[in-house]
């Protein structure tokens, strides 16, 4: 069965970047990722919004990957929060604690109002 990919898109609203992510988070995710990270970090503001409504699949590789976003973010004082998730993946990312850093909301709307306005 071939692999999917993954496909992002980055989008700019007050206050946080959105990082929209479709397909598979996988070991071979890690360029389109880190250049979308890249994109959303030149933005203003201090969130960043992994979007991973389009996300069918993730394994333990893109969850590493996405704990090097985490690590990125905190380090660069940016809050990184994701939306989108299905349920089994707010399970994944409850049991592995990376909810405990890293806030998960149901969708965009409820992450950007969660967002402080007018802090860039």
């Amino acid at each position: 069965m071939p692999a999917k990919g993954l496909t992002v898109g980055v989008r700019h609203q007050p206050g946080a970047a959105i990082i929209d992510l479709a397909g598979e988070i996988d070991g071979f995710a890690e360029e389109s990722l880190n250049m979308a990270y890249l994109e959303a970090e030149g933005a203003t503001g201090k969130a960043i919004l992994l979007n991973f409504a389009g996300v069918e699949y993730i394994n333990s590789s893109g969850i590493a990957l996405i704990v090097g976003l985490l690590t990125r973010a905190r380090n660069s004082g940016r809050r990184l929060m994701a939306c989108g998730l299905s349920e089994h993946y707010v399970e994944i990312f409850t049991i592995t604690r990376l909810a405990d850093f890293m806030a998960v909301f149901p969708d965009e709307a409820s992450a950007l109002a969660a967002v402080p306005q007018g802090v860039d």
